[in-house]
């Protein structure tokens, strides 16, 4: 792969995580536009990459002359395959057992539910090990699944569907006796408008016909990636707040465009990698560069907020209404109307998050949050307001600085356990990686009102400090020793830098 892009660093490192999930060449901030769209599940290793390398391989072999047995044969054994030179990553492992089952019953004739297909697999891999149901990884690919399965395809079936199964052969009269009569209808329609259009255009109507189904293909292609899109947003919103705390806006339209790219780009990049074509290798790598400005141009319009740990009884509220939803298809109207409100409105609340922190008033609160090496403390002051000191941080050892963002993962993890949206102060004491190391992160995600530190040196450092709070619409207050002030209810005392060293950077 470094001979196909020699000199190009991002798209070897973007290629070797979409291809066989090696992310040590990948460098977070080309994929933190991917993490705002919803769209970080395309370029990490899972079942979509494998069912985009089969399809292609069941494409290649259906062209030949090899029976039944052999093109599902073959592609199942290229997914085991691919599994393994991917290092049995446990997605691929799940996505690879549940394709083999659905081309074994696809075999056999047999219909393929994807629900019975996702539950044979479920329990089996819980049997194996019954822990995996509290990862979430685990849930998520279930729930993608049982998504599209349980609210898109019941939607599609009563819209589009049935209108493209009436596509294929439509100059065949025959068929409609075959078909359901909204279907032969549907066909019968079509041929009357391509003879009407056949007699003011002199253009010939099995010509129009065939133009008119590929687009009408086309069309429905584009509605079933949106419906698609939708029904896992909506499904997978409550674990993707909980556990990542966002719930992309623009993740809709995003994803109807970078699955598809990327999806392309997979079969395109291994057949590069494996014949040494530069040819594939350079539509792999402009495919890539196309999801990129795509995923780009989201992320210019996507809200930068995040979502607190939802209320159980919201969670509870919301599950129940998706399962309510999944089961209304055979309802009356009303109900699934209703069933729809319902679950639209709980998904508003959880992206709204109108609920107040989790702190007790009246109570000065002082938390030591644990950040290992530095310091991170949390206070609630008795009228409400809540203020950081510090944010913690991980030293660069070496040259080499650790993937963990301590002010992510650890520290704005905790303020969300405590359902807080915005901080009012965040102090920073100095600008030592181990204290100021998180501080970009809380910036990010909490926007303070105010930004507290000494005098700042004219260092790199406290210009980046600066432009991060202006970013975030914060005010910096320079404090030192001696200062007395009444913020709130509170009387605040600054001991630190005496006034006779007003230079020192700490508070």
């Amino acid at each position: 792969m470094e001979q196909l892009y020699t000199g190009r660093p991002y798209q070897i490192g973007m290629m070797q995580a979409l291809l066989i999930g090696e992310q040590s060449k990948l460098d977070q901030s080309w994929t933190d536009q991917y993490r705002l769209t919803g769209t970080y599940h395309a370029i990490v290793i899972s079942g979509m990459h494998l069912t985009a390398l089969t399809v292609i391989i069941l494409f290649a072999l259906r062209l030949c002359p090899l029976g039944e047995m052999v093109p599902p044969a073959a592609a199942t054994a290229c997914a085991w395959l691919y599994t393994m030179v991917t290092g049995w990553q446990t997605p691929l492992v799940r996505a690879a057992a549940g394709l083999t089952l659905f081309l074994a019953a696809r075999y056999f004739y047999r219909r393929q539910r994807l629900l019975n297909v996702l539950s044979a697999v479920a329990i089996v891999f819980l049997i194996l090990d019954p822990d995996q149901l509290f990862e979430a990884s685990f849930q998520l690919s279930f729930l993608c699944i049982v998504a599209i399965a349980a609210l898109a395809i019941p939607v599609l079936e009563r819209t589009s569907l049935p209108y493209v199964r009436g596509l294929p052969g439509l100059q065949e009269r025959s068929r409609d006796l075959h078909l359901p009569p909204r279907t032969a209808q549907f066909r019968v329609e079509l041929r009357l408008l391509a003879e009407t259009v056949s007699l003011w255009t002199r253009i010939p109507e099995n010509w129009l016909l065939r133009v008119g189904a590929l687009t009408l293909r086309a069309w429905s292609y584009l509605f079933e990636l949106a419906v698609i899109s939708a029904a896992v947003q909506v499904g997978l919103a409550l674990p993707m707040a909980t556990y990542f705390h966002r719930v992309s806006v623009s993740g809709l339209s995003a994803n109807m465009a970078v699955v598809p790219l990327l999806s392309l780009a997979v079969p395109t990049g291994f057949l590069g990698v494996f014949t040494g074509w530069r040819l594939p290798a350079e539509v792999a790598g402009w495919l890539l560069g196309l999801s990129q400005k795509v995923v780009d141009w989201h992320a210019g319009w996507e809200p930068a907020r995040r979502i607190p740990d939802p209320p159980l009884w919201l969670g509870v509220c919301l599950s129940v209404s998706l399962v309510l939803m999944a089961c209304s298809g055979r309802w009356h109207k009303v109900c699934r109307w209703l069933t729809g409100l319902a679950t639209a409105f709980f998904f508003v609340l959880l992206i709204w998050h109108p609920f107040p922190p989790r702190v007790q008033p009246g109570v000065l609160e002082f938390t030591a949050i644990d950040v290992g090496q530095g310091d991170a403390f949390f206070i609630a002051f008795p009228d409400g307001k809540l203020m950081l000191v510090d944010a913690g941080g991980t030293p660069a050892y070496g040259g080499r600085k650790s993937r963990l963002d301590i002010g992510e993962d650890v520290v704005s993890t905790y303020l969300w356990s405590r359902s807080i949206k915005r901080l009012d102060l965040v102090a920073v004491s100095h600008l030592h990686d181990d204290h100021s190391g998180g501080i970009p992160a809380v910036l990010r995600n909490f926007h303070p009102r105010e930004v507290w530190t000494g005098r700042l040196p004219n260092t790199h450092q406290a210009t980046w400090l600066r432009q991060l709070a202006h970013q975030a619409g914060a005010a910096v207050r320079t404090m030192a020793g001696g200062n007395r002030f009444t913020y709130g209810l509170t009387q605040i005392s600054v001991l630190a830098p005496p006034p006779q060293d007003f230079a020192a950077e700490t508070v």
